[in-house]
């Protein structure tokens, strides 16, 4: 393949268990508080004090400084949007509604300083456990990575949803948003952890996408933060399911693999922000301010599927 070299039957088999468990394990964790609870607070201090210190030490290809702040990055990420979602005085408080994109944005910053940290070592083999080959592909994609970065917007209308679930609701975060964080996440993880990317690339993002698309709908950070968490507790644990087993699939390493979806990404990443710019100038929005897009559809049906909650949220402002 383009991307890949050759994939077995037990990889298939293995990404699409890894992409089910990703689901399921999410809608567990949403649907059940204490299921939550469990898996992203008792679970991540057992595995910190036994388990972490032995399988993502200095040798591993898990062991670097990038994916020890990335697991506990998410695993913040989780526990802030649980307290907005289950305490009501916290999701009443709109600074408490900054946190959201602040920690989307501090996960997108860590990705792209990877990505110009592998642009300027020049390197050409094995590095931290997995091959890498700098090039102009990784200053492309952090660029890419910054301007979905910057286009991030809409997070005054973050509102929490009426149901059992409590979800976490971003209408403004629209589909053409999320394809463009998907083509550039994908994009870092074949540059930076080319050999994981089978997994950590394409599995993980389309476990999140799914839900946000078909389960949940304006959800999809809530489900990125608890995907991704799932997912970095287990490669903590587990290193050599995606680098040495029989369900490992390694990476081209082409250039021009790197190159083209590197170049996907950052061509899509800068069609979104003309298509802001052009919406804050015609509308006159300011998207620190206010929401950009409630006359698209998309928008309007995010807001029709949770309706309910959001008339009972505008009936408690109003009392």
């Amino acid at each position: 393949m383009f991307l890949f070299e050759s994939i077995s039957w037990q990889a298939w088999v293995a990404w699409l268990v890894v992409l089910v468990a990703l689901i399921g394990f999410n809608e567990l964790t949403r649907r059940y508080r204490a299921a939550g609870w469990a898996i992203f607070i008792i679970l991540p201090i057992v595995l910190t004090i036994f388990v972490w210190p032995t399988t993502a030490g200095g040798d591993s290809s898990t062991g670097t400084w990038f994916h020890w702040v990335k697991v506990y990055s998410a695993l913040a990420g989780v526990l802030g949007f649980m307290l907005i979602r289950y305490h009501k005085r916290v999701a009443a408080n709109r600074f408490a509604l900054m946190f959201p994109p602040l920690i989307l944005a501090i996960n997108i910053m860590e990705a792209c300083i990877r990505d110009f940290q592998v642009g300027a070592m020049g390197a050409d083999g094995m590095v931290d456990g997995v091959y890498m080959l700098s090039g102009p592909w990784n200053w492309m994609n952090g660029i890419a990575g910054l301007i979905n970065l910057i286009t991030i917007c809409g997070w005054v209308g973050i509102f929490i949803s009426r149901d059992k679930s409590k979800d976490m609701i971003w209408p403004d975060m629209l589909w053409f948003w999320i394809i463009a964080y998907d083509l550039w996440n994908f994009a870092y993880v074949y540059n930076c952890v080319g050999d994981h990317s089978f997994y950590a690339g394409a599995a993980l993002l389309i476990s999140c996408t799914i839900p946000a698309f078909f389960i949940k709908k304006g959800a999809w950070l809530q489900h990125r933060a608890s995907t991704l968490a799932l997912w970095m507790m287990f490669t903590m644990a587990v290193p050599g399911f995606v680098s040495d087993s029989d369900y490992a699939v390694a990476a081209s390493g082409e250039p021009a693999a790197l190159f083209t979806v590197s170049a996907i990404a950052l061509v899509v990443n800068i069609a979104v922000l003309v298509y802001q710019i052009r919406t804050m100038v015609v509308r006159r929005r300011n998207p620190l301010r206010d929401e950009l897009y409630p006359e698209l559809p998309a928008y309007q049906h995010v807001v029709q599927a949770n309706a309910e909650e959001l008339a009972a949220t505008a009936v408690d402002k109003a009392v």
